[in-house]
């Protein structure tokens, strides 16, 4: 494999464990703690932080080869990430608009994509 496919595997990557992250943060703040010290110190912020600080590695290390136009729109399945994630943990319902827009970014990507391959 190429330096660049590495690259853009890795900042995929890094964004999907940073919404990962996301997911073990509102887990933690859905519950009530009896202290301020244990909302802040209890496993589900300290790991959520810990993947958070993971992520901005893989972005780091990424960007080494990945061109800043990409970053963006590698970074924006994120909310693909966060909307699957929210349904399937959360149960949140996963409106019309939603899904319009889930599928405009998804467009977004192959457009861009598409672009790059011509090029």
């Amino acid at each position: 494999m190429n330096d660049m496919l590495l690259s853009c595997l890795l900042f995929l990557f890094g964004t999907f464990i940073s919404a990962v992250a996301q997911v073990l943060l509102k887990k933690s703040a859905q519950k009530t703690y009896e202290s301020l010290i244990k909302e802040y110190l209890n496993p589900y912020v300290i790991v959520g932080y810990a993947i958070s600080f993971a992520a901005t590695i893989c972005s780091v290390l990424a960007y080494r080869v990945v061109p800043l136009s990409l970053g963006p729109v590698l970074e924006s399945t994120s909310y693909i990430y966060v909307t699957i994630f929210g349904a399937a943990i959360f149960k949140e319902q996963i409106t019309k608009r939603k899904l319009l827009a889930l599928l405009l970014i998804i467009f977004g990507i192959l457009i861009y994509a598409a672009g790059v391959a011509m090029a």
